[in-house]
């Protein structure tokens, strides 16, 4: 049976390869100074200098969930269609937006019989998630049923690797993403934590460096321990594009991958990193350090 792949902005896919892919995108709503703001379907389509210099200055954001009305109204044209839905969107271990998909889901199996949804908590966010939509557009090319490419992702999802540095640990601190021992490590002159989505999808420190090259070095290090597929590696930043096309001149040294694709963080989740966040996304051996 055909079904439709689904993600959300937090998947940080750039225009070309989501429009290629043909994904329905969601987006979420933030606000910045008390103004309510749209997230872009894709991140070349902000001004992120203008908005991670915001976030330099202490602009405050506040950010929200997309809720199970909303994902009814975009699922049900697709079931509508005869066609079953396979959503995937950010670790349950930092926001409630899959279980609203899940709710939503839910309900309209019910008003739809015979039709499925499924959904699939990638226990990561950004790049992190954006990859695994990737593999489950590979899947679905191959002409894999809904089942096998879930069944695929699972297994996926189980060597994610997502690693990233950040420049301040206060955007995570006031969110509540990291807890209170990681906390301590940004208090310590010129150490830069070196962070990973755990097996749950939480935020964990796995590593520092002192100084932030040392930081971007430990995170192509990382790579070279941990890659096993070359099909696709994602770099994301917070406005520091010199520093991600640095990392991947070391990945491409390290192991080429087929694609190497970099593009700037979006927005939403973006406002939990804040600007001087790198990050790295592959698939390794296990999400495991």
């Amino acid at each position: 049976m055909a079904f439709s792949i689904v993600t959300d902005t937090a998947s940080n896919l750039p225009k070309a390869i989501a429009q290629e892919m043909g994904v329905t995108m969601m987006t979420f709503t933030f606000w910045i100074d008390g103004k309510v703001g749209e997230c872009p379907l894709y991140p070349e389509d902000y001004d992120s200098h203008a908005y991670y210099d915001k976030l330099r200055n202490r602009s405050k954001v506040k950010t929200s969930l997309i809720n199970s009305g909303e994902f009814e109204q975009c699922f049900r044209p697709i079931l509508a269609e005869g066609k079953d839905v396979l959503y995937l969107g950010m670790s349950s271990g930092i926001s409630g937006t899959c279980a609203a998909a899940a709710a939503a889901g839910q309900a309209l199996m019910e008003e739809f019989p015979g039709r499925q949804v499924k959904i699939l908590d990638s226990l990561g966010c950004g790049c992190g998630t954006g990859l695994l939509v990737c593999r489950a557009w590979d899947a679905q090319k191959a002409g894999k049923s809904l089942e096998e490419t879930y069944a695929g992702l699972l297994e996926d999802r189980a060597r994610l690797c997502e690693f990233f540095t950040v420049d301040d640990l206060a955007f995570l601190r006031q969110t509540g993403r990291i807890n209170t021992a990681t906390m301590l490590v940004g208090t310590m002159l010129q150490v830069k934590p070196i962070l990973r989505g755990d097996e749950e999808g939480h935020i964990v420190l796995c590593g520092q460096s002192r100084g932030r090259k040392r930081a971007v070095d430990a995170l192509a290090e990382l790579y070279r321990k941990r890659i096993q597929d070359r099909g696709r590696v994602f770099i994301s930043h917070g406005d520091c594009l010199a520093e991600a096309e640095a990392l991947a001149e070391k990945i491409r040294a390290i192991a080429e991958p087929e694609q190497l694709i970099i593009t700037v963080h979006e927005p939403v989740s973006g406002s939990h990193v804040g600007p001087g966040m790198l990050a790295v996304f592959f698939l390794g051996d296990s999400r495991q350090p």
